[in-house]
């Protein structure tokens, strides 16, 4: 069998009944997760380009996006991907180096409602897109990671194994739906030295991209049968070193999604560790500024590739800037998504803290990446102490995990600018997803019953 024909029996083969209870419980913690990100993101500038852009082209009715119109299961799959991730507070995953949420679920939601899934199905769907998407980023991470986004390239075959699912495609056209999905596969890095807007289109195609290899799949559209390993296929074309073994190993054994992760910082996922430790740092002892002679941080190398960026010149490039991350967690003992603003991004004391922020790779904690995801911070007194600490696992890893309160808490935060009536029937809806047998009105504001319409639901 070649890995799309492996995969796809998988895809197939997954029931809702045989899916364990905190597996499913999981699930719905993680599509929580991302509509906070996608409802805190849907008013910024890039996204609403986008919702202008889908307006223009104009699609049939079939599913609705976070700025509440419909349009065609693809666009609304677009719009939904970007708004999901621009605040950087999607979810994460450390062996595939990729945000799941901002591309399966917006891909599985467009398809959900488009058909007239169960709540049932739509957990079923998020599961199988998750666990492709890891694995296939498993697989060809780190180095492909260098100059491709893993959650653009290797999220678009998640997205279209969900879509698959839910449109409840037969083996064959899964594996269709999975060559279609890698011909398209794409994300270059390089929008990172402008800070450009390009990073939201990523999620935003590979969820419609995603989409579409599946209704073309239905449809009979056939595809590179060995898009994984073939000659000319995804693992030889877009990676140095890959690993097939990671595509098949423990398959059916267990689900991957439990092994994703969360964000409590609102920024890049590589300043995590780093920031984690020098707010623990601080919090224990309070240090007067004009004590800390230098602040050294010494992590794995893909840090310094993405976030080593000392003079950041807009919010979202502050984002990905490792020394501003520090020394914002150092003055605010916070990171969230309201100290990321054009006051912080130019204050005088954050930016001559900066100066004196050192990073390096520490051997030992690269060797270990992307298992785990690492950092040293010292900061250096004027006296000649040292100050210390370390970690293997950011905050939010399943290693040092966040609990579904916190996980609520997050998405109260996320959505606090909203009617509170209306997160609240957003958070019933999700937490009991299962018991629907439509989810046709999942961002419909006011429905009968009092779960998310149940009456109404059942009766249809």
């Amino acid at each position: 069998m070649t890995h799309s024909q492996t995969l796809a029996r998988f895809i197939y083969d997954t029931r809702y009944e045989n899916i364990p209870e905190e597996v499913i419980e999981f699930t719905k913690l993680c599509i929580l997760d991302w509509l906070g990100s996608a409802l805190a993101g849907k008013d910024k500038a890039p996204i609403q380009m986008i919702n202008q852009f889908v307006e223009e082209i104009g699609g049939n009715p079939q599913s609705t996006t976070i700025t509440g119109m419909k349009t065609s299961a693809v666009n609304a799959a677009l719009l939904n991907g970007a708004a999901s991730h621009i605040v950087e507070l999607d979810d994460v995953h450390k062996g595939s180096i990729l945000h799941a949420g901002t591309v399966v679920i917006p891909a599985a939601l467009s398809i959900a409602e488009a058909r007239n899934c169960s709540g049932k199905e739509l957990i079923e769907a998020v599961v199988v897109g998750y666990e492709i998407c890891f694995r296939i980023g498993e697989a060809v991470s780190p180095s492909h990671y260098y100059y491709w986004h893993n959650t653009a390239t290797c999220g678009t075959f998640g997205a279209a194994a969900a879509a698959a699912k839910l449109l409840g495609l037969n083996e064959e056209q899964i594996a269709s739906a999975l060559g279609s999905a890698g011909t398209q596969a794409a994300g270059l890095w390089e929008f990172i030295e402008d800070g450009a807007m390009s990073k939201q289109l990523h999620p935003a195609k590979a969820a419609s991209n995603g989409v579409i290899s599946a209704l073309l799949a239905e449809k009979g559209f056939t595809s590179a049968s060995k898009i994984l390993e073939g000659k000319r296929g995804f693992f030889k074309a877009m990676s140095d070193v890959f690993d097939e073994s990671r595509i098949t190993h423990g398959l059916g054994a267990s689900y991957k999604i439990m092994e994703n992760s969360f964000k409590v910082h609102a920024s890049c996922r590589h300043t995590h560790p780093a920031l984690d430790m020098i707010i623990d740092i601080v919090k224990e002892n309070p240090i007067p500024l004009s004590q800390i002679a230098k602040i050294n941080v010494n992590t794995y190398q893909v840090v310094l590739d993405i976030t080593d960026n000392p003079d950041p010149q807009t919010v979202y490039a502050a984002k990905f800037s490792l020394q501003f991350c520090v020394a914002l967690g150092l003055i605010n003992q916070s990171a969230s998504l309201k100290d990321f603003n054009e006051d912080t991004l130019w204050n005088e004391t954050i930016r001559e803290v900066m100066s004196r922020i050192d990073l390096s790779v520490d051997p030992v904690v690269n060797e270990s990446y992307p298992e785990k995801w690492g950092a040293v911070v010292e900061i250096e007194l004027t006296n000649g102490k040292i100050l210390s600490k370390k970690t293997e696992y950011p905050k939010g890893d399943p290693e040092n995990a966040v609990s579904s309160q916190d996980l609520i808490t997050k998405f109260e935060q996320l959505t606090s600018g909203y009617d509170g009536k209306e997160t609240k029937m957003y958070m019933e809806r999700i937490m009991n997803l299962e018991k629907f047998s439509v989810v046709s009105n999942f961002f419909e504001k006011e429905m009968e019953g009092e779960l998310w319409g149940q009456e109404k639901l059942h009766q249809q």
